[in-house]
């Protein structure tokens, strides 16, 4: 597999993730022990910050590796 297609998979694998994390995030600001009347702006506000990024960017990177990975020893073990 050439380089490029490996990088834009990596792209596109790693923003999935970072999208999930978020959206995560964003139900955890309105459970049922977050306070009332919270508005999607101001829970916006609240995740989207430099030390949630960071988080989200190392997790979806090593989440990226291990199923890499994973793939890499199912095609092995297929041929």
């Amino acid at each position: 597999m050439s380089t490029k297609i490996m990088l834009a998979r990596a792209a596109i694998e790693i923003t999935g993730i970072l999208f999930l994390f978020y959206a995560n995030l964003l139900m955890g600001e309105f459970t049922g022990h977050s306070r009332n009347g919270k508005t999607l702006m101001y829970a916006l506000n609240d995740i989207f910050t430099k030390e949630n990024l960071m988080i989200g960017v190392v997790a979806a990177t090593v989440g990226f590796a291990v199923f890499e990975w994973f793939r890499l020893r199912l095609e092995e073990a297929r041929q």
